[in-house]
């Protein structure tokens, strides 16, 4: 069966080196993004460029109209897919939750957990015997923001991976059974663009006397995991969970 891959926020940070590293195992790769038009055809070039066949497609994946439309494309130009991996996220400025709108808790929610829902929902539609199907894997992207709440920064951010991790576990009891393995990774302080989101860009730097390993990690070591994880090398792991946080 051909390996086809949709990765979501795939244009940088984890899910570009994601790509990148898929492209060298032989997938077919749909780089998902939403604003960054340049940087997600900067990706496409290079796992071109490494032979892969691939495409480029804008959709906002917590609207499920927009999340149809992306998974149309992936069937049209790529074939059936085999992998899924929920990347996209976004978190708010640096408050505490007394200083928080509705409108941005809602924001953080829907991309973050409403988001890898549907996706995943319209992934199993394709991959369950049930629909025709011959399984397929799921990789969730989750933080370790998750197991430590992270207090004066975001916690909305921190709930929501705490719910991303939730729904990991009951969608891979869920499908254990029908070939499809959902798992999650757990990343900690990486070095990425994604800190400028929350006002601190250069946050992993700071803390980095803060990690065990006192280095940040990097996302083509967060990539390494996903692909291992959608591997046949995990074949008995599902409802799995691999902390990246150096420690932390």
């Amino acid at each position: 069966m051909d390996k086809v891959i949709l990765i979501t926020g795939g244009s940088r940070g984890i899910g570009a080196a994601t790509a990148i590293l898929a492209a060298q195992q032989g997938y077919r790769i749909c780089i998902n993004y939403l604003t960054d038009a340049a940087a997600a055809h900067e990706v496409l070039a290079q796992v071109h460029a490494l032979g892969a066949q691939a495409i480029a497609v804008r959709a906002d994946v917590s609207n499920e109209e927009e999340i149809i439309g992306l998974f149309t494309r992936v069937d049209e130009e790529l074939g059936p897919i085999t992998a899924l991996v929920n990347n996209a996220g976004t978190v708010g400025l640096k408050s505490r939750v007394d200083e928080m709108s509705e409108s941005r808790i809602l924001h953080t929610l829907r991309t973050n957990v409403l988001g890898p829902i549907l996706c995943s929902r319209h992934a199993v539609l394709r991959m369950s015997p049930r629909y025709g199907g011959q399984g397929g894997n799921i990789v969730n992207v989750s933080s370790g923001a998750a197991r430590l709440g992270s207090p004066n920064e975001y916690v909305d951010y921190a709930a929501s991976k705490g719910a991303l991790d939730t729904f990991t576990l009951g969608l891979s009891k869920e499908l254990a059974g029908e070939g499809i393995r959902v798992n999650a990774v757990r990343p900690g302080l990486i070095f990425t663009e994604f800190h400028a989101l929350s006002g601190d860009p250069g946050r992993v730097s700071k803390l980095e006397s803060s990690i065990p390993m006192g280095r940040g990690g990097r996302p083509e070591e967060v990539a390494e995991a996903i692909i291992w994880l959608l591997s046949d090398k995990a074949s008995y792991a599902t409802g799995t969970f691999i902390d990246l946080c150096g420690g932390r």
